[in-house]
């Protein structure tokens, strides 16, 4: 798992959901958001905004604990021998974040298959609502001892989509 060796997950708070204003493509349900406001560690050592390393770790984070929401927390996953990998990401940066700026990253599944799905994720400065980042990634369930995909437990497919 990318992580900025200076980024503490504990300043990451879930959302409040009355603060998400609606997103191009976000649905009614299974929305998923953390609060966040960047610190000067997240920083670029040359160009004062948001390095594009951490934003990539902002993707991931809110993955893993959308994913924890759902009851399927990685550590679970992997002690039944079961683990998400990325198969793909794909992202846009469409404008910078600097220290102080409030953030909102917002996830969504954008298409649930057998085994993967597609995710959405933007990042949103909280004050005016504008979008710095968006990414879609594919997430494939994997059976660790075979390496192949595996079937997405009924479970974590509905509360992934609730």
């Amino acid at each position: 798992m990318l992580r900025s060796g200076a980024m503490s997950v504990d300043e990451f708070k879930i959302a409040d959901p009355a603060r998400l204003a609606p997103l191009p493509g976000m649905p009614e349900r299974g929305v998923f958001a953390l609060a966040h406001q960047v610190q000067q560690a997240e920083t670029s050592a040359l160009v004062p905004h948001a390095n594009n390393i951490v934003i990539l770790s902002w993707v991931d984070l809110v993955a893993e604990r959308h994913g924890d929401a759902a009851g399927a927390a990685r550590a679970e996953l992997a002690a039944s021998g079961r683990m998400w990998f990325v198969a793909r990401h794909e992202i846009d940066y469409l404008a910078e974040a600097f220290v102080g700026d409030e953030l909102l990253l917002v996830t969504w599944i954008e298409k649930l298959g057998r085994t993967s799905l597609s995710r959405v994720t933007r990042v949103v400065r909280a004050t005016d609502g504008v979008e710095l980042t968006r990414a879609t990634s594919r997430w494939a369930h994997v059976d660790l001892a075979t390496r192949k995909p595996t079937p997405i437990a009924d479970s974590v497919r509905s509360k992934l989509m609730a």
